[in-house]
Order: C-alpha cells, then sequence, then structure tokens
C-alpha cells in the first residue's frame, strides 16, 4: 500500500536554525498528530528526503535528533520506528529509585484512591490548565522489594484523559504506557524537582515510616511530543533501602 510521505507543513526559515533541526521538527510534528503511531515504521529515508527536498545526509542528522530524544528508534536494514512504552522502557527510562547498591528492583503499584475533580492551583499551574479545570487524582503506593518505598499523587488533565478515573478498572503498574496505548499520549520527556521531607502522618500510615523521618519528594512534570506539560507527579520515597539515581 502506498504511503503518503509528502510534508504536511512548509518548511521554515534556516535563518535562526540549521536545515536538519528544521526537518527533525516537522517529523516530530507529524509524529506528535498521530500520523504515524507509536511502533509503526515511518517512511524510509530516500523517500522523506525526496519529500523534503534535501540530501540524506541532512535527513540522518534529522533522524539522529530525533533517536537523541528518544522519539525514534533506528534499526539496521530494518528502518526507523516512532518509540513505544512497552512496559519496560517507561519503567527503565523514567524510574530512577533504585536499591542503594544501584541494582533495579521491580515496583508494585497499590491504588488507595482514583477520582474525578478540581485542580488546585499547583496542579492547574504544573498541567498549564486553568485553576479549577478537571484533573483525575491517582493516589497509590509503590512497593519495593516486597515494602511499601514510594507514596505517589498523580494528577493529570480529564480533557485528556477522558474516563481516566473509572476505566480501567483496574491501573497497570506502567501509566505512561496505558497513556501511550489508551489515550494516544505519548511521555516524551520529564523534568524533576527533588527536596528533602519529614515524614508526616500520610507518609506513617502508608510507608510505614517513623513520624519525622527524613525522605525525599521528588516533583515531575511530564510532557509529550509537543513539550505539553500532560502529567504531574508526586512522589515520596523512602530512603532506608533505596536511593535516587541520575546518570549525568
Amino acid at each position: 500500500m502506498n504511503q503518503d510521505i509528502s510534508p504536511s507543513v512548509e518548511m521554515k526559515s534556516a535563518v535562526f536554525q540549521p536545515l536538519y533541526l528544521q526537518i527533525s521538527q516537522l517529523l516530530l510534528e507529524r509524529i506528535a498528530s498521530g500520523e504515524w503511531p507509536a511502533g509503526t515504521y515511518i517512511p524510509s529515508e530516500a523517500s522523506l528526503a525526496e519529500a523534503y527536498n534535501v540530501s540524506i545526509g541532512t535527513l540522518r542528522k534529522a533522524l539522529n535528533e530525533l533517536v537523541s530524544n528518544n522519539v525514534v528508534i533506528r534499526y539496521q536494514g530494518k528502518g526507523t520506528v516512532v518509540a513505544a512504552h512497552d512496559s519496560d522502557s517507561a519503567l527503565f527510562r523514567f524510574f530512577n529509585i533504585l536499591r542503594e547498591n544501584g541494582e533495579r528492583s521491580l515496583p508494585l503499584s497499590r491504588v488507595l484512591a482514583r477520582h474525578l475533580r478540581a485542580a488546585s492551583q499547583e496542579e492547574a499551574a504544573a498541567l498549564d490548565i486553568a485553576p479549577g479545570s478537571k484533573v483525575i487524582h491517582i493516589w497509590r503506593v509503590r512497593d519495593l522489594d516486597g515494602a511499601p518505598a514510594i507514596l505517589e499523587h498523580v494528577y493529570v488533565d480529564a480533557a485528556l484523559f477522558p474516563g481516566l478515573d473509572r476505566d480501567p478498572e483496574i491501573l497497570p503498574n506502567t501509566l505512561y504506557q496505558l497513556y501511550q496505548q489508551k489515550f494516544a499520549c505519548t511521555v516524551a520527556n520529564a523534568h524533576e524537582q527533588i527536596k528533602a521531607v519529614n515524614a508526616g502522618p500520610d507518609e506513617v500510615l502508608h510507608l510505614e515510616a517513623e513520624e519525622g523521618e527524613a525522605l525525599l519528594r521528588v516533583y515531575r512534570i511530564a510532557r509529550d511530543f509537543q513539550d505539553k506539560p500532560v502529567e504531574y507527579r508526586v512522589s515520596t520515597v523512602l530512603t532506608r533501602h533505596h536511593a535516587y539515581f541520575n546518570q549525568l
């Protein structure tokens, strides 16, 4: 079956941006629009180079930019695929709480509550929506090595994830895979801020922490391919046997 690969957006001026970055952005916009869904092959390099009237070298640099940003994956001899979040890739890329020796431990999640309500000012600011807009709030505990380790509040714009407050009945361990498969929303990147906090009543109850025990709180805003905030997550971490790891 023939696939239309003609550019859907006119090329932008290259005065302030290299040509390959312009091409990369145009390809990203087509991926974000759903033209090439996650897990599918995009057209060949030669076809895209011809469609955009650029050299193979420029097209490859544009694709390399998308590869470096985890948007696509290149397979030697097969082609280039739009990256998909499976349970493993989403977990290992976005989950940074490891054992103190650096080994990974598979988190298991238990949902404490899930409901639809009006966004607070903090949540609205993080999601870039109007205060009072409807958000879906997921409150859950994540166990590591058989013990509660993370108390997590997840907030998403209800307009982007209609029905998530009730369907699916049982939420999967990896929410980013669900976002992509059920709502066609791919988390492309996330920014985190970390603070030291002391355990309060919720952490004592759900993490079995001592009152006032030192904990880590991780504030995360996850964004899609178009850099739009799609999730605000606040995770409080018990660090007796685990630590936050980041590779610079």
